[in-house]
């Protein structure tokens, strides 16, 4: 299939090869480091996730400045390989809802679990976590945490101390999705921040909290298994051994990680092969045969990662029409991507695989089927000399985005046969990340009436719900295209209600068979997390999850 290439227009950065040369060690840092187990990793992102509790970078950021250095009441079991990640206690060694009122929830807590300036991890820390971004009246509240958290449990609305090492959550109705959405609530230390309030200047509190926050960024505490040791906005975050970690399977056996932002894949790719860097992730895929001729490993597994076209259903978006948008999943060549990918990604039929205890055999079988699709097209009032003109907004590179520039140009291309113009609005990846909070009608969408931004689906309310409740509408959560009707509300309220996972399990099979039906994606590629590590790196699990525990690792 023939190839074009795109304009980009992005946000200023340091250059992919100033980044591949320029992150090299110091002769002095080599000489202190020689001494040390590290691991260098090129992440996809062009700048450091945020580091203060709450990360950026969508989910890379979890993957690299949370996870590691923070923990959550709830964590996903990241170490297997052959099995689905499923959840398990974090801080909380236990939780249960409410008998009576299932709008609350009890959690009791890990008891002797210390933060890193060694301050302790109790009911106290984590109401205060909890007010940091929803209680607009806390001192310590920061709104440029708020978006990347709140959107993210939607229905979190207090915390209360029992005891010392218990808390109550309440939520705004019934969710059974709640300890899965708590998994992205990291507890920061509220002692080590006091002391950066208490250090700042300002006019006035809402002043020095701003002024707090920016301070823990540079100097974190939380209570993770690795601490943060060196920040360099836009060029590097080191992070060191936490040995006193709680969990003794997680004590890590590096000392040191040094994380690099990189989004160009072939300066990543460039970096793995001069020396510079022992791990990167999403590695060129036509490189992919040096990478291994030259000793070097790609690892890979199916995960619940989804790669769309997320679609407007605003006044005069072209995709009300149903006919178009079942159209357009008939007509993307996903092979042929595949092929492009050097077979890194698997082919999808919706946002879970069939099988699945989700899947729910959907009427519309998302397939690669030109005729049909010219057929609707045609129903629907299109064709070659009137097309029907799409624009959408996509990124150069950014977590989770897989190639995102040839592969959309693959797909404009593959459209095209099927009575498609397509427009491309190329921006910054985490700009692209924040716009798709702000919705389809927010003047940041550029008149674009899609967007591509990968997610994760390893639960009900990310993989489905967040898209298709009309509760979910921007800004509250990630419903980008304003997709939702009662129908949809009434099936999403029957999962969410249902506290018995087989019965939970039923109704999200009708909620996804719906989905698919009404088609608001154009489901492209599910993403089998390619990376290339280096052969000295051992104790890597490759988990059928976005996240990966860097914990476990060793290096040679």
């Amino acid at each position: 299939m023939k190839r074009f290439s795109l304009p980009i227009f992005c946000a200023s950065a340091p250059s992919a090869i100033t980044l591949a040369v320029g992150v090299g060690l110091s002769a002095m840092s080599l000489a202190v480091q020689a001494q040390e187990k590290v691991l260098r990793i090129a992440m996809t992102a062009a700048d450091i996730p945020r580091t203060l509790g709450q990360p950026d970078q969508g989910f890379e950021g979890n993957r690299f400045t949370g996870i590691p250095m923070y923990d959550a009441l709830t964590q996903w079991d990241l170490s297997k390989a052959n099995a689905p990640s499923v959840l398990i206690p974090g801080l909380a060694t236990s939780w249960a809802v409410n008998a009576s009122d299932k709008t609350k929830w009890t959690f009791k807590l890990r008891p002797g679990v210390k933060f890193h300036d060694g301050s302790p991890v109790n009911a106290d820390a984590i109401v205060w976590n909890v007010q940091k971004v929803l209680d607009k009246d806390a001192v310590h509240f920061d709104a440029s945490q708020v978006g990347v958290t709140a959107s993210r449990m939607p229905t979190l609305r207090s915390a209360r101390k029992i005891d010392e090492l218990t808390v109550e959550l309440t939520t705004s109705e019934p969710d059974a999705f709640l300890p899965l959405n708590l998994t992205n609530l990291f507890m920061a230390s509220p002692a080590h921040w006091k002391k950066k309030f208490d250090a700042a200047t300002g006019d006035t509190p809402a002043d020095k909290s701003k002024a707090a926050w920016t301070a823990f960024a540079a100097d974190a505490s939380g209570s993770g298994p690795f601490k943060m040791a060196r920040f360099v906005p836009r060029e590097r975050l080191e992070v060191v051994a936490n040995k006193t970690y709680w969990d003794a399977k997680r004590v890590p056996k590096l000392d040191r990680i040094v994380m690099l932002p990189m989004p160009e894949a072939n300066a990543r790719t460039a970096a793995l092969l001069g020396g510079q860097v022992d791990w990167i992730e999403a590695p060129a895929p036509d490189a992919m045969a040096q990478i291994t001729q030259r000793g070097f490993k790609i690892e890979s597994n199916a995960q619940p990662h989804v790669w769309p076209w997320q679609l407007s259903f605003a006044e005069g978006s072209p995709w009300l029409d149903k006919r178009v948008r079942q159209a357009a999943n008939l007509c993307v060549d996903r092979e042929g991507i595949k092929t492009l990918l050097g077979g890194m990604m698997a082919v999808p039929k919706g946002t879970v695989p069939p099988g699945h205890p989700w899947w729910g055999n959907p009427k519309f079988d998302i397939k690669y089927d030109v005729n049909a699709a010219k057929t609707l097209m045609t129903q629907a009032g299109h064709s070659a000399a009137k097309p029907l003109k799409v624009k959408v907004q996509i990124s150069a590179s950014g977590s989770g985005q897989m190639q995102p520039l040839p592969m959309n140009e693959f797909v404009q291309q593959s459209l095209k046969q099927c009575f498609f113009d397509v427009e491309f609005d190329v921006i910054e990846w985490n700009t692209l990340f924040t716009n798709w909070r702000k919705g389809a009608k927010d003047p940041s969408a550029n008149g674009a009436n899609a967007i591509n931004v990968s997610y994760a689906a390893m639960d009900p309310f990310f993989g489905m719900v967040r898209f298709t409740s009309t509760g979910t509408f921007p800004p509250v959560s990630n419903n980008w295209g304003y997709f939702g009707n009662p129908e949809f509300d009434k099936l999403i309220a029957e999962a969410r209600t249902q506290f018995d996972d087989k019965k939970r399990d039923v109704a999200l099979s009708k909620l996804h068979a719906r989905i698919v039906e009404e088609a608001p994606f154009v489901w492209i590629a599910h993403d089998v997390g390619p990376r290339a590590v280096s052969s000295k790196i051992k104790g890597l699990v490759q988990a059928r999850s976005w996240f990966v525990d860097l914990a476990p690792i060793s290096i040679n």
